[in-house]
């Protein structure tokens, strides 16, 4: 997909003054499926914008955003990553009618290789939540170095309610934040919690009013982008080594683990079940 981004100069004339700033947009659509992303000065901005289907991520958007994050890593002037969804809505988790006509097999598919890029990426990461976060909208900020959240945001994590595990190394993180019992209330129970409570679980960092929201992310970026870009990534590269016991499992294994039998469970007559509850409105039978 990287032959999807598209250099553009725009320039804007002030007085006399022409100023200029450089923008690296990249856009997929088909239908209403669309990933937007930006590029102003060292921030690179990826904004889910889909709001027909309240930011559902299909597979051609995993791509893309995987596409935009390596771009960035390789590109020197960019030195921070902003992940932000639409007004109201960060989004609502996989599409999954599209995730049903290809659902993943193995660790090369799309959401996979957005979660690995995640995971081992160098360059700090911000994202910024309005509205709501659901499954992955969750999961992938537990791998954000900082997270922001408007006073509307709202979060789940309903895999379990799906017939289906936790992925993106949850099941390691979550327990390691809040304890055994408190990870077992979110996932388990698929609770729905807000801004607030994920503050105090420490799953984002600051909640703001909606208007706020995107100030307060970029202005965090731009100080960050400001600071020894080698210093930066060095100090990301030792807080993540420290994230967990050495002699325990690394986290690429357990999302391994993880991916392994969330694949299984798609084959599963469960899942099957739970989709069809799903789609017709109703409690499922297991």
């Amino acid at each position: 997909m990287c032959d999807l981004l598209l250099h553009v100069n725009h320039r804007a004339t002030e007085g006399s003054h022409e100023c200029w700033s450089e923008h690296v947009i990249v856009k997929i659509k088909r239908g209403s499926f669309m990933i937007e992303i930006q590029r102003q000065g060292n921030l690179m901005e990826i904004k889910i914008s889909r709001p027909q289907a309240k930011n559902a991520l299909t597979l051609e958007m995993y791509e893309t955003m995987t596409a935009a994050l390596a771009q960035a890593a390789e590109d020197e002037t960019t030195r921070v990553v902003l992940i932000c969804g639409g007004e109201g809505v960060f989004t609502s988790g996989n599409d999954l009618t599209d995730f049903m006509q290809d659902p993943p097999e193995g660790f090369d598919s799309p959401v996979f290789r957005f979660l690995k890029m995640l995971v081992s990426y160098e360059k700090p990461v911000i994202a910024a939540v309005d509205g709501w976060a659901v499954g992955i909208g969750t999961t992938l900020l537990l791998h954000c170095d900082l997270a922001f959240a408007s006073t509307r945001a709202k979060f789940q994590m309903p895999f379990v309610n799906l017939a289906l595990v936790p992925e993106a190394g949850a099941s390691l993180i979550l327990p390691g934040m809040m304890g055994h019992q408190k990870a077992m209330e979110l996932l388990l129970l698929s609770k729905k919690f807000d801004a607030n409570e994920a503050a105090s679980l420490g799953i984002v960092n600051e909640v703001c009013e909606p208007e706020e929201l995107m100030e307060r992310a970029r202005a965090c970026a731009q100080t960050i982008a400001e600071l020894a870009p080698e210093s930066v990534r060095l100090t990301k590269q030792l807080l993540k080594r420290t994230q967990q016991d050495p002699t325990s499992r690394t986290l690429m294994e357990v999302m391994m683990e993880e991916g392994e039998l969330f694949i299984d469970r798609l084959k599963s007559p469960e899942f099957a079940e739970a989709i069809s509850a799903f789609f017709e409105k109703r409690k499922p039978n297991f």
